[in-house]
Order: C-alpha cells, then structure tokens, then sequence
C-alpha cells in the first residue's frame, strides 16, 4: 500500500502542530520517530517538523527527552489534543439527527445582548459562544439557533458576568421580512453552500481512504496512523462550524450525513484492521476518541 499515491489536491492540509497534538498518546507523550514518520507521508519536511517542535516546546506546551528521531515529547496540559478532537456530544448529536432520532421542535431559539464596549473582551466571548454552539447573527446583537442551546449560553454568559445583558426567546414563527418558511429561512441566515462544501470534502477523504484500505493489502501502522490523522481532521474541519440544523431545515438529500456516514465506516475499517508489525504499543488518544464518538453514537 502506497499513501503517495493520493492525489495532493485531494487531501487535507494538516499543519504540523496539529499533527503533533493528533499523536500524543494517552500517557501523554509523542514518539518522534512516529512523528517524523507520518510527517513525511503527509509530504511534510523534517525542517518543518523540527521548527514546530521547538516553537511547542518554547511556549511550554511540550517538554522534550532526547534529540531527533529518537526524541519523546511529553504533553504539559491534560486537554493538549483538543485543536483536532471531536466534540462528542457535539457529534453524536448529529448522528442521532442523520438517523432521525432527533426530529425539529419548530421553535427557534433567539439570544439579544447588549454588552457595552468597556466589556469588549466578554462581549467577543459571549459572540464566540454563540457561533461555536451554532447560532448565527439575524441582525445586530441578535443570534438564533433551530437547537435548544439556552442553557449552555446562559451558563457562559453567567461565567462571563454579562447574563444581566442577555435576553433570551424562542419562537414557532420567526420571520425575516417577507420570508417566514423555515427552510428559506434557513438558506439566508446559515452559510448552508459553505457548510455542504466542507462535508463533500470529508467525503472524498473518507471515500478515498476507504478505497486504499480495500486496494489488498495490510497497510503498516505508520500508514494507518496516517490515514486515521487525515480522517480525524477533515471530520474536524467539517464538523466544528456546522451548526446542527435539523434534517428539516436542510436540503435534501443532505451531503453531512452521507459524509458522516461515510467516516464512520472508514474508521470502523480501520479499527477493524488486523495488528501491523510496526503498530505502536500506545496508540493515540485520538484512536480512542474518535472510535467513542464516531463509531459508537448515541441512539444506534
């Protein structure tokens, strides 16, 4: 099996850091030699590689045992993984949603706030949360969400010590103008081409990963650890902005769940894989992870 043989326009681009938090296992540590390896079939240089490590180590997230290939890095915070971990709830939520297990309310949820700007910062914070959680600006200083996210707002907003400026309704008939359907409303208030285009790219990655496994073969640990890399961050990539909306709000058929799907089979394959010589004793935490969240979803 030869992973240079994907074409380089179709994989993703993972920078190097990224690569080193994707490979901390669950003591902790980054075998070099295993990084430099999968580095080199992601087409990344060693000076590349030895330029991120320093800047790791120089800002206090790694120390380093050893020189070179032969070096170990080892994780100073608990939650190192978290710039390509999934969120789980985040993700099962939206299995349970592809396998209709999670069916729309009709009522939207809407979030005012008003934070002066001497409270920029908390302000920004609170803005911050409300995207991350799905909710997009219908217009100034007012956000809305087809999912029920109130709780998880106030509980920042709380943290945040600006809930006294937030104002929080839902409503079954939201309208915008003349537009009161919920699916057009949905098409002019979320990026929905946007948010299609990332997940038919996780399911090209995905596609095309599972094609390699199936060419014959056992692809050596290395390899493996590459493909699962490449998957965990397209899956990433894909799935930290997508806002969740209910199947009834989107198109049909929607290209998020055929992606999902497919991700999910491609690591069902790759966990399924007998053991390769030159498979790590500690694999990544990331194996576990994403097998927990993307293999094993609520409501299956």
């Amino acid at each position: 099996m030869n992973h240079r043989d994907t074409p380089e326009t179709d994989r993703p681009e993972i920078p190097a850091r990224l690569l080193v938090h994707a490979l901390v296992r669950e003591d902790g540590t980054v075998d070099t030699g295993e990084l430099y390896a999968v580095a080199g079939l992601l087409t990344m240089t060693d000076q590349q590689v030895r330029l991120c490590v320093k800047r790791l180590v120089t800002e206090g997230r790694f120390t380093q045992e050893g020189r070179g290939g032969k070096a170990v890095l080892r994780a100073t915070a608990a939650d190192v993984t978290g710039a390509i971990a999934p969120d789980t709830d985040h993700v099962r939520h939206a299995y349970r949603q592809d396998h209709g297990l999670a069916p729309w309310d009709s009522t939207w949820h809407l979030f005012a706030f008003a934070v002066p700007e001497s409270r920029r910062t908390a302000r920004d914070a609170l803005r911050g949360t409300l995207l991350h959680l799905g909710a997009a600006p219908v217009q100034g200083g007012l956000y809305v969400s087809a999912n029920p996210i109130a709780e998880l707002v106030e509980a920042r907003a709380r943290h945040l010590g600006v809930l006294d400026t937030v104002t929080f309704l839902t409503s079954t008939d939201l309208r915008i103008g003349d537009t009161d359907d919920p699916r057009r409303l949905a098409a002019a208030i979320w990026p929905l081409d946007e948010i299609a285009a990332r997940h038919e790219r996780l399911a090209a990655i995905a596609r095309a990963s599972a094609d390699q496994l199936s060419q014959g073969g056992s692809p050596s640990g290395i390899e493996r650890l590459t493909l699962a890399v490449e998957l965990a961050a397209e899956f990433t990539r894909a799935m930290t902005p997508d806002p969740l909306l209910p199947p009834e709000l989107l198109p049909q058929p929607w290209p998020g769940s055929r992606a999902r799907r497919l991700a999910q089979e491609c690591w069902t394959a790759l966990r399924s894989l007998p053991t390769a010589p030159d498979t790590p004793m500690s694999p990544p935490r990331l194996f576990r992870i994403y097998g927990d969240a993307i293999t094993q979803p609520d409501g299956q």
